[in-house]
């Protein structure tokens, strides 16, 4: 138990300091300054997204089934992305098994689906650009957002397991463009009223920002959160199901007795 305890705070303590790192990148165009460039960017979110899996590994909260649901996890979510890359607006099914593996597993598991997914899917179709290390941390803290609700929940999903992940798929659709936006905004440089401009004040870059999202990306978006909604009401919960029941199998307890103890290390 003081095992558990332990590396849950410094999982904790990672998840934290690696968001913060990824907060920076998004928040550079509003210091003043102009955009990190592409190789710095994309190795602190491959850095963050390899050095939490060893922290989790490490503390034993990852063990190999788990790594194994992950990679099903986040290759099931690529293709799914795929399946749809033209799709409604903003909207994209991959986010249901972000939400529902942060809900149930936990939100560093969650942020890792997310990221996975993301990092897959630009392998997948050669879509590795500038703009992947924003994408990554964005999904990643839609996974965190999952794990965040999910957090003391337990027993069979039910009905107010999917309101909490509906309530947090409509933020999530929201909140994901934006940050998105974040990027793609610096590209409109000195457009009349909401371009980007290098060395203005945070509260002026941030006006600026708040009228592009609201004339490029709000009614967009809006598809994406609708989404979420639809898919976790219609498919949320035989997923909520199937991964209660991934996480059952992957918890061992500890068992007395001479006659149980193979059967336990064979879990372990």
């Amino acid at each position: 138990m003081r095992l558990s305890v332990r590396s849950r705070v410094l999982t904790g303590l990672w998840l934290t300091a690696m968001s913060a790192a990824g907060a920076l990148l998004f928040a550079w165009p509003f210091l003043g300054a102009g955009l990190p460039s592409a190789t710095p960017a994309m190795a602190v979110a491959v850095g963050a997204a390899f050095t939490l899996i060893a922290v989790e590994t490490g503390t034993r909260r990852l063990d190999s089934r788990a790594l194994a649901l992950l990679a099903a996890l986040a290759a099931l979510d690529a293709a799914l992305r795929l399946a749809l890359v033209f799709g409604i607006g903003g909207f994209s099914p991959m986010f249901l098994l972000i939400l529902c593996a942060g809900y149930v597993f936990g939100p560093a598991y969650g942020f890792l689906v997310g990221a996975a997914s993301m990092l897959l899917s630009a392998l997948a179709t050669g879509g590795v650009g500038p703009w992947l290390p924003y994408e990554t941390f964005a999904a990643g803290w839609v996974g965190v957002a999952g794990g965040a609700v999910g957090l003391g929940r337990s027993g069979t999903p039910g009905r107010s397991d999917l309101v909490r992940l509906a309530v947090v798929g409509v933020a999530a659709g929201f909140v994901y463009g934006a940050v998105m936006d974040v990027w793609d905004w610096t590209f409109f440089r000195g457009a009349t009223d909401f371009g980007w401009v290098p060395g203005l004040s945070p509260g002026d870059a941030a006006a600026r920002f708040a009228r592009y999202y609201m004339a490029t990306s709000a009614v967009y978006d809006s598809f994406r959160a609708a989404g979420n909604v639809l898919m976790i009401v219609v498919v949320g919960l035989p997923v909520l199901h199937a991964m209660r029941r991934f996480r059952s199998r992957f918890e061992v307890e500890e068992v007395a007795g001479t006659d149980t103890l193979e059967g336990a290390a064979g879990l372990a």
